[in-house]
């Protein structure tokens, strides 16, 4: 795929390949992680702009960063445009150097309470949320869907709305609301949301491959795309697409993973985090379904460390 290099505001980014924000995922050392890769920009969990408001402190663990990271980018989610107005400018996001608005999320809790892909249908408030939070001076980006359901796609529709009320950029979730994580995604409404606007428009949904990423920037003339669970499931893409030189085995990384997490985290954290890792790192590979068991028994990170060991050969190999 093409390459690019481009401005976000003040920002630079190396590449335009992107890691998504994931629930329970995209923490601290797995954006670092993807950094190494060569992925140009990635986001921390989606977080409440509600939660942050009243001072929650599972919700502030979310925003954790180190000077040491590129790029910091946060998601937040809410459906207020005051309250996240005034959460874009508070000091515990003066570290951020960019801001993106999810208005994508489907899950059934996040649409009934009008947040997340809820926006979709509410274009004046939407549009309200995303001037709001510009005012923060940093630049802002929104990740949506391409309509709630199939009979009510406005994909090129919203993207416009999204430019003119300030957004940088804009990253495509090709599926609907009602289609979740599954099916087929519509990149042709992606392709003509891109020919509506000016700001860059990144592609989401259905890339496991580097040849899906090929094709789907073939379909949709996207500026860049924006990888999700394939990137748990092989982070080396980010590798592949932006020809970064592997210096490191999977085993290295996922011991650089552990090394890091139990650095910054708590025991309990740190090992429900590695677990879900190396599950996702273990998917269609050869031999390894015999220590999925074996993996979620461990009880502290030296035995995680000395099973990462028998899964992954110490020597460089799966």
């Amino acid at each position: 795929m093409e390459l690019k290099q481009f401005r976000i505001g003040s920002l630079t980014l190396t590449s335009n390949v992107f890691m998504a924000p994931l629930a329970g995922y995209t923490c601290y050392p797995f954006r670092m992680l993807c950094y190494e890769l060569g992925a140009g920009l990635c986001f921390t969990e989606m977080v409440s702009a509600n939660a942050l408001k009243y001072k929650d402190k599972a919700t502030q663990k979310l925003l954790f960063s180190t000077p040491k990271e590129p790029i910091r980018a946060v998601q937040l989610l809410g459906g207020d445009p005051r309250i996240l107005e005034q959460m874009a400018s508070d000091p515990i996001l003066e570290s951020f150097d960019l801001i993106d608005i999810n208005m994508g999320c489907p899950t059934p809790n996040i649409y009934k309470s009008g947040e997340g892909s809820a926006l979709l249908e509410d274009p004046k408030r939407a549009a309200a949320i995303i001037r709001g939070v510009k005012r923060s001076g940093k630049p802002v980006s929104v990740k949506f869907r391409v309509g709630i359901c199939e009979s009510s796609l406005n994909a090129a529709e919203f993207a416009k709305l999204c430019e003119d009320s300030g957004a940088d950029f804009i990253t495509i979730h090709g599926r609907t609301r009602s289609m979740m994580y599954d099916g087929t995604p519509y990149y042709e409404q992606i392709q003509q949301a891109k020919s509506t606007v000016k700001i860059p428009v990144i592609a989401n949904g259905g890339i496991f491959s580097a040849k899906d990423a090929e094709q789907i920037m073939f379909q949709t003339d996207a500026d860049g795309i924006m990888l999700a669970r394939y990137g748990l499931q092989n982070p080396f893409i980010f590798s592949e697409l932006t020809n970064t030189p592997i210096t490191k085995s999977l085993y290295q990384l996922l011991l650089e993973q552990l090394s890091l997490v139990t650095t910054y985290y708590d025991e309990t954290f740190s090992l429900t985090y590695i677990k879900k890792i190396v599950s996702y790192s273990m998917k269609k590979r050869k031999g390894t379904k015999q220590y999925k068991s074996a993996l979620y028994q461990c009880g502290n990170p030296e035995e995680l460390k000395e099973l990462l060991g028998l899964i992954f050969d110490e020597k460089g190999g799966i």
